[in-house]
């Protein structure tokens, strides 16, 4: 078993969107005989995008899971979406992955998802190539974007294999190791033949460069080298992939994947170079009882113990958790212990995902990625273990939200409805964030982006035939006031025959700190008011702050102190006096220097130097105010303070500005007065509405 578990081999496909990486995907697919056509993004005819929004947007959005065998090696292709609105997927179902293939295209080089999957599988300290893809198409430059890959990353980029032509006369690759050329005449299929005349002297110059990177990476090899003794092809593999392992060197290929041109050697070096699960070592993890720290080793033999990465939310089928197994053997029909949730979930049949479709398995063992359907309380992030040897992983947070819409049904009948859709959407994708605003009364959604959102709620409608309008939330602004005002009288007084109307109320009224509320002040002395009325007057006062004076927003921070007021015998009642009351405090109000509050948000900016001057100057636009930078490896973080009325759009705006490199947090931090020249055309654009 052990031998199955060392030829198994489980590669992330991460890059920026539009990179190949589905495409990639494709192909690995066809040449190991999946497939029996090469599925095209472009056409929608993959196995790996088939969701209906992926479809039509020709674009991942959400991470693929396939399968194939190549030379006695099982791999597992995990195709990871590269669009910034979908990352956080990417990031999660990394995590199941024991290699990664960064694809970087020829034509455009390194961009930021790139850069950010990059950082990823740095953290998960996994190891990686560089896939240059699209050789064949025009302006696709190699050797810049082999220069721009090594300026970007580290560890440094070592060269595997040279381009045979380029742009449309694209024909192969030269295997820098065995010195020999291969040439794909036919789809997919390589013939061997002489390295072209006008590269030769190019070959034996990268392969000097490739033999002394390897040997710097061992010991025994750098000896050898120094001692001036030749090292074998057999010598420079074994460094090759010692050094891959160990994260000493990034090594690059290059192909086309639409042409399919390179990707059997692609499949060969993920063979030869990547890390089985037994490469990985054991996992580690924490004891739920004591915190201590444990291990568990990739063996069948070991307590089952697995990591749920992904869940998919399906209206027929119920929730479907994907984990990856990382010790002991797991069988269809049983049970297993969820430490994350402290609970025991029931299973039926275990099932290795294919694209679409979904097949069932009699067994998984350690680096086997599987799914279950079904399970009651399991949520991505949990981790599934043997009850009599438990044991929990960490997993990594979802990333935090950067935009927000409020939701609007467009039927009534779908009022009740959305909430409960949408949180089983949430199961399915832990970026998205669902409230309600108590103060606006708005459901609000939140996410990585428009299209993140966009799709979800085309996902509502497609899978729970629920449809709704995304719009701007609503600011919560607050009112209240700036200066005292004392003696406000005012009376109530309503006679229509028969019994009438009538109370009186003398308020004083006071602004609070910030944060006091409201605070209320019986100081009644005397028989004028009975007391009896005076929570009647407290609860007139308390709805009408609610509902606000100026533009229809809570107001805070106030208090009154109710000192004198009439009644009358017959005409008086509980409901003149919440009358009155509410009468007289909105009359104070309005002579005690209203105005509004606004949401202050902290924000925190991170973009490449280039673009800090951009970013500091919008954000002076924007009403902000910077409270300092600070150098994170090669980006600055921008710490401001910023209104929330002005940073709703943020997301679009700074990919704008930042060509998509840059991404920024926020969150809320205090009230503020709005200054004097905004507050009228909001409180006029609150009343329109």
């Amino acid at each position: 078993m052990s031998e199955s578990v060392n030829q198994l081999r489980n590669i992330g496909l991460v890059g920026h969107g539009g990179a190949g990486k589905t495409s990639l995907a494709e192909t690995l697919l066809f040449d190991a005989g999946v497939t029996n056509r090469l599925g095209s993004v472009d056409e929608g005819n993959s196995a790996m995008d088939f969701e209906p929004e992926e479809v039509r947007r020709h674009t991942s959005i959400s991470t693929a899971f396939h399968q194939y065998t190549w030379k006695k090696h099982k791999v597992n292709i995990i195709d990871t979406p590269g669009d910034a609105n979908f990352f956080s997927d990417a990031r999660s179902c990394l995590q199941a992955a024991d290699g990664t293939i960064v694809v970087v295209e020829a034509i455009d080089g390194v961009k930021v998802q790139t850069e950010q999957a990059w950082e990823f599988a740095d953290h998960l300290e996994m190891p990686r190539l560089v896939f240059i893809n699209k050789m064949d198409r025009d302006r696709a430059d190699f050797f810049g974007t082999l220069k721009d890959v090594a300026e970007t990353f580290t560890p440094k980029p070592i060269l595997l294999q040279l381009p045979i032509g380029t742009e449309e006369n694209f024909k192969g690759v030269v295997d820098l190791i065995s010195q020999k050329a291969y040439f794909y005449e036919e789809v997919g299929k390589s013939k061997t033949g002489e390295i072209p005349a006008e590269i030769q002297d190019q070959v034996a110059t990268e392969r000097e460069a490739l033999i002394e990177n390897i040997a710097e990476a061992d010991d025994v090899l750098l000896e050898k080298y120094l001692d001036g003794h030749p090292l074998t092809d057999e010598d420079l593999m074994q460094g090759l992939r010692a050094g891959t392992l160990g994260r000493a060197f990034v090594p690059v290929l290059c192909g086309s994947a639409t042409r399919n041109i390179g990707i059997d050697r692609l499949m060969d070096f993920i063979n030869d170079c990547f890390p089985s699960p037994l490469d990985r070592g054991p996992k580690v993890g924490i004891d739920p009882l004591t915190g201590d720290r444990m291990e568990r080793r990739p063996a069948p033999d070991e307590p089952f113990s697995a990591l749920v990465f992904k869940t998919i939310a399906d209206p027929y089928t119920g929730r479907l958790s994907i984990f990856r197994v990382y010790s002991g053997t797991v069988r269809p029909d049983g049970s297993f212990y969820n430490a994350t949730k402290e609970t025991k979930e029931r299973y039926g049949q275990l099932l290795k995902m294919a694209g679409r479709e979904q097949e069932g398995v009699p067994q998984a063992g350690p680096g086997d990625i599987v799914a279950v359907a079904k399970l009651k309380e399991t949520a991505t992030g949990n981790t599934l273990c043997d009850e009599s040897n438990k044991i929990r992983f960490e997993s990594v947070e979802p990333l935090p939200t950067i935009m927000s819409f409020a939701i609007q049904p467009r039927s009534k009948k779908d009022e009740d409805k959305v909430f409960t859709s949408l949180s089983r959407l949430l199961e399915e994708d832990p970026t998205l964030r669902l409230d309600r605003d108590q103060q606006t009364r708005e459901i609000i959604i939140s996410g990585m982006g428009q299209i993140h959102l966009e799709t979800t709620i085309e996902k509502l409608k497609r899978k729970f035939g629920v449809e709704v309008n995304l719009k701007t939330p609503k600011i919560p602004y607050k009112e209240t006031i700036k200066q005292p005002v004392k003696g406000v009288i005012y009376r109530h007084k309503k006679q229509t025959g028969g019994r009438g109307q009538f109370a009186e109320v003398h308020f004083d009224i006071f602004p609070l700190d910030e944060g006091k509320g409201f605070e209320f002040d019986e100081a009644l002395s005397g028989m004028n008011v009975p007391r009896n009325f005076v929570p009647a007057v407290e609860k007139g006062l308390v709805e009408t702050m609610q509902s606000g004076v100026l533009a229809g927003y809570p107001v805070v921070d106030v208090k009154v102190r109710f000192y004198d007021g009439k009644s009358h015998d017959v005409d008086s009642s509980e409901m003149a006096f919440k009358i009155a009351a509410s009468m007289c405090f909105k009359k104070g109000f309005q002579q005690a220097n209203p105005t509004l509050l606004e949401p202050i948000m902290n924000l925190s900016v991170t973009v490449p130097d280039d673009y800090m001057g951009d970013v500091i100057g919008d954000l002076n636009g924007r009403r902000g105010k910077v409270l300092g930078v600070d150098a994170r490896g090669k980006r600055q973080v921008i710490r401001a303070r910023v209104p929330m009325a002005e940073i709703l759009s943020y997301a679009p705006d700074l990919t704008s500005m930042t060509g998509g490199r840059g991404a920024f947090t926020t969150e809320f931090d205090h009230y503020q007065e709005v200054p004097a020249q905004i507050v009228q055309k909001t409180i006029e654009q609150a009343n329109k509405e």
